[in-house]
């Protein structure tokens, strides 16, 4: 049978880590128990030894020790695998030194200090110590909790583990130190040995990085060069040299004063000032840019030569105008946490990862082209062409000219050499048709070949030229009842109607109202102009008809006509000022506002008219819900019965009246 020995320690992290290093090293020929005295320990303890993790431990765990056990206080150290975190702070580095009594933090110093670790100035904090001495950084064995909070980097340096002069005196009790001493010293000292590998990895790591930011540093195409403390040069790339006439082997560590001798120059490098300022330097033109390293005292400074820049920015924006232009928002630009604009946004970024058409639906207002904008960024499509056009905006023979493009000579005032169209100039990229509803059956007719063969003849042209485009739709009109009414081919809506997102009315996404206001009032430049009470409150009950564009507009009105730093209920405008619902436009339910789900609704007013119930949205949804045929929020059934009522199927009446069913509803579900 196994030698047996008992561990008791203070915490069940101590219990932890010390049993599973005796368990490493000795648990090949010693059965080891441990408990934590903060968990457990069982009333009478024996063994063949007993070791406490410390004397603290022992005096705590005397009364459960059964008379006569051997019993030995481990000697402990510092735990080996986290000892290359200290090795990275900086010679002279104040920290606190966090443990739970004033004894423990002090022989903790002392064996960082036996161990090598005199590069830093320690000092002892544990709990009840109010001074902190304004030190920002803390390494603690284990004890991160007793920390103070003024501290600002804590090092866990992990529980301190037992000392090597403990474990040989362990064999010693167990007489098996002639036999297994060796071994057991061998195991010992091969964990620092792995330690000592890992340090020298991370130093060769180190030094290859070393190599390979030389390597980008030289291969910037910008000077760069960098000083110490003592104003002596610690980098000095191939652009620095030709720029200053100075070689790499003569400028590195020296002061820069023996390397330049202009007097403003000199006081730029050497003194915080302005973070960029214009040079001629051995005959080029430079600006020359101040950048304090955060990390140490060392100061890097960039030389660009400003008549390459000038010339790249030039062929930029020539580069731009060629291939169109660029989205400018992400979903990110899309303010709101509602879940109605969250499901909107997360369908939006499903459909940019497809090539495939999609058609934007929303009211007038609600930033249907910021999820065109949007959807494009997100997608493959990123760095190619982002051009759209509104077709409400344009007339028709504009319109043709400004899509397809014409050849020279097409008509009377067709300028010179033709002109590229829209579709042309997005090729590989996206095109944006905002306002589709508006588009006369003529263009929809020339737009569905497009769309078809992916192919363009401009007017006046005689070939067709094959494009790439992404189609992205965009309207606030129901384009089903325009084609109802033969104002919108069906084909073409199949077309575009491949992907669907819905943006929804402000409405519905009230809960955003507050964020949208903060940032309106940080593009007016007012971002502390305050809101006077209940102000905000008023804003959100208003139901927006105009929807975002409407509440910007008013928010810019408030703060023209307000005076003072606060904005009141008194500066809002009057109701004639704000838009009103249009009456012949359809409520929708997101499309679940069909004869099914009227009649669905209808017949639970009616049945809760009979029984002398109270019709509230309330009593509605229970009953829905209920029944489980069909789920609707309150919301949308508060939408579903008040297109009913605009139809005279219901009245709806407030308090104990509730919802209605009139004559015609009654009609309606029951024809007779």
């Amino acid at each position: 049978m196994k030698n047996q020995l008992t561990l008791l320690t203070g915490t069940k992290e101590t219990q932890a880590t010390l049993h599973e290093q005796l368990e490493d090293i000795l648990g090949e020929f010693i059965h080891i128990e441990s408990y934590a005295v903060d968990e457990h320990v069982p009333n009478q303890v024996s063994d063949a030894l007993i070791i406490f993790s410390s004397y603290l431990i022992e005096k705590e765990a005397a009364p459960f020790i059964a008379p006569g056990s051997p019993r030995k206080t481990a000697i402990r150290t510092i735990n080996y695998q986290h000892i290359e975190r200290l090795l990275e702070l900086e010679e002279g580095t104040s920290v606190l030194c966090v443990n739970d009594t004033s004894e423990m933090a002090e022989e903790t110093i002392d064996t960082l200090k036996k161990m090598g670790i005199d590069h830093l100035s320690f000092t002892a904090y544990y709990p009840g110590l109010t001074n902190t001495y304004d030190i920002s950084t803390a390494i603690t064995p284990g004890e991160v909790t007793l920390a103070p909070p003024s501290v600002e980097k804590i090092i866990d340096i992990g529980v301190r583990l037992i000392d090597i002069t403990t474990l040989i005196e362990i064999l010693d009790h167990f007489h098996l130190k002639e036999k297994l001493g060796g071994v057991i010293s061998n195991r010992y000292t091969g964990k620092i040995i792995d330690l000592s590998k890992k340090l020298s990895e991370m130093n060769k790591q180190t030094e290859l990085l070393n190599q390979h930011l030389q390597q980008v540093v030289d291969g910037v195409n910008d000077g760069v060069m960098a000083i110490d403390a003592d104003q002596k040069v610690t980098v000095f790339n191939p652009f620095i040299e030709e720029y200053s006439g100075l070689s790499h082997t003569h400028a590195m560590g020296k002061p820069v004063h023996q390397l330049f001798k202009d007097p403003k120059l000199l006081k730029f490098m050497t003194t915080p000032q302005e973070e960029g300022l214009y040079f001629t330097l051995n005959g080029y033109n430079l600006m020359i840019y101040r950048v304090q390293w955060e990390e140490s005292d060392n100061v890097i400074f960039i030389f660009k030569n400003s008549d390459e820049t000038i010339t790249m920015e030039k062929a930029a924006r020539k580069q731009l105008l060629k291939t169109g232009y660029i989205a400018k928002y992400t979903f990110e630009d899309i303010i709101g946490k509602s879940p109605t604009i969250e499901k909107a946004k997360a369908i939006g970024h499903k459909l940019a990862k497809t090539p495939l058409p999609v058609l934007i639906h929303g009211e007038s207002g609600t930033g249907k082209e910021l999820f065109a904008h949007a959807i494009h960024h997100e997608s493959d499509r990123l760095y190619e062409p982002f051009l759209a056009v509104n077709f409400s905006a344009l007339p028709e023979d504009l319109l043709e000219s400004e899509l397809f493009g014409y050849e020279e000579g097409a008509f009377t005032g067709a300028k010179k050499g033709g002109k590229k169209g829209l579709f042309e100039q997005a090729d590989g990229g996206t095109i944006f048709l905002d306002e589709i509803g508006d588009i006369s059956l003529k263009l929809q007719a020339r737009l569905l070949r497009v769309i078809q063969e992916m192919e363009i003849r401009k007017i006046g042209g005689s070939k067709t030229i094959p494009i790439n485009v992404r189609i992205i739709a965009a309207t606030n009109k129901d384009l089903l009842q325009l084609i109802e009414q033969g104002k919108f081919r069906e084909d073409l809506y199949h077309r575009l109607k491949v992907l669907y997102v819905s943006v929804p009315p402000l409405r519905e996404r009230k809960t955003d109202i507050p964020a949208l206001v903060e940032q309106f009032l940080l593009e007016n430049h007012t971002p502390n102009k305050g809101l006077g009470k209940g102000l905000l409150g008023e804003l959100t009950r208003y139901d927006w008809y105009g929807n975002i564009r409407e509440l910007k507009n008013t928010i810019s009105y408030l703060l023209t006509v307000s005076e003072g730093d606060t904005i009141t209920i008194n500066d809002l405008p009057d109701e004639d000022f704000f838009q009103r619902p249009k009456k012949n436009i359809k409520r929708e339910t997101t499309s679940l506002v069909d004869d099914r789900l009227n009649k669905k609704v209808l017949e639970i007013v009616l049945s809760l008219n009979e029984s002398m119930i109270n019709a509230s949205r309330k009593k509605i949804y229970e009953e829905l819900d209920q029944e489980g045929s069909i789920s609707l929020s309150e919301q949308q059934i508060r939408r579903v019965l008040a297109d009913l009522k605009e139809r005279g199927f219901v009245t709806i009446k407030r308090g104990r009246a509730g919802t209605q069913i009139t004559e015609a509803g009654a009609n309606y579900i029951h024809p007779s």
